[in-house]
């Protein structure tokens, strides 16, 4: 490997604390493109030029991973000082179109929430523990390997936060409504030993998979096709809905555990009737029409 590929991926797990799975895509991703053009460091923006070709059979969404990839090593050399220009314009840049998530509407949380507070009447354990999932679900946005996996000391005592550690290691404060607390404190009562807060046997936590079944079997009770629910579907609503609130997307970013706001941006599909109200609310040229 070259020197300064070693530096960046160093860089990517010092810096950005990525994971590794990331660190060896990205490994992958110079590797290939430095056995097509040689030595990355020094490549000219010509070199790069030829990329197009060797990728041409390549879907657009790999193609923008990997042209991803070299603009932020050559970033990376400049801001290090090892190269004095930035040669990444010459990759190309291919249009991707990402699909918009599936969304629930208020109606279809509504019925979702209302199904699991009716069996969780009594305080059953089963009951109770599938209210606290939908309501950390949807609530505070949580991942589902993120929910699963909370340990017990991530639940603080007093204060209306949970501690969650999301993709690359990276720790963020994610706050619990008053109605997902409520939850949480039927769920603490009767919750099994164990130091995760969705505990199963064998000192383990709740699968994933054992979620994803939990949530669809809800739906069909309430009446609600299978298909449309997932804890990725109710991250997708959290996320949707707290933007039609008028939440900033910058607080958004910060709430999902996003690196990068590209990312929250596919949320920005929120109503359009909406959006156009907003401007015509707040827009100074707005307001000084009114005036005049």
């Amino acid at each position: 490997m070259q020197p300064e590929i070693d530096a960046f991926l160093a860089m990517l797990a010092a810096e950005r604390g990525a994971a590794a799975n990331t660190i060896a895509a990205y490994c992958r991703d110079l590797d290939q493109a430095a056995e097509s053009v040689g030595d990355l460091a020094t490549a000219s923006g010509e070199q790069l030029a030829t990329l197009a070709a060797v990728w041409s059979g390549l879907a657009p969404a790999t193609v923008a991973r990997k042209a991803s990839a070299l603009r932020q090593f050559y970033g990376f050399l400049v801001d290090e000082g090892l190269r004095a220009d930035d040669p990444g314009n010459a990759l190309p840049r291919p249009t991707t179109r990402r699909p918009l998530p599936k969304i629930l509407s208020h109606d279809q949380v509504e019925a979702l929430l209302s199904r699991a507070e009716i069996e969780a009447e009594g305080d059953s354990p089963a009951g109770v523990r599938m209210l606290a999932l939908l309501e950390l679900l949807y609530g505070s946005g949580l991942r589902a390997t993120e929910l699963v996996s909370l340990p017990l000391s991530a639940v603080p005592r007093d204060a209306p936060f949970l501690t969650v550690t999301g993709k690359g290691g990276q720790a963020r404060m994610v706050p619990v409504s008053r109605r997902a607390q409520a939850a949480l404190s039927r769920w603490l009562a009767v919750r099994p030993e164990g130091r995760f807060l969705f505990a199963s046997r064998g000192g383990k936590h709740l699968t994933r998979v054992r979620l994803f079944q939990l949530l669809k079997e809800l739906a069909i009770r309430a009446g609600l096709p299978p298909e449309k629910v997932s804890p990725h579907v109710l991250r997708h609503a959290f996320a949707t809905h707290l933007l039609e609130g008028g939440a900033d997307l910058r607080v958004l970013q910060t709430l999902l555990g996003h690196a990068d706001i590209v990312t929250t941006q596919i949320y920005t599909h929120v109503d359009a009737a909406r959006l156009v109200a907003l401007v015509n609310q707040r827009h100074p040229l707005a307001r000084a029409g009114e005036a005049g």
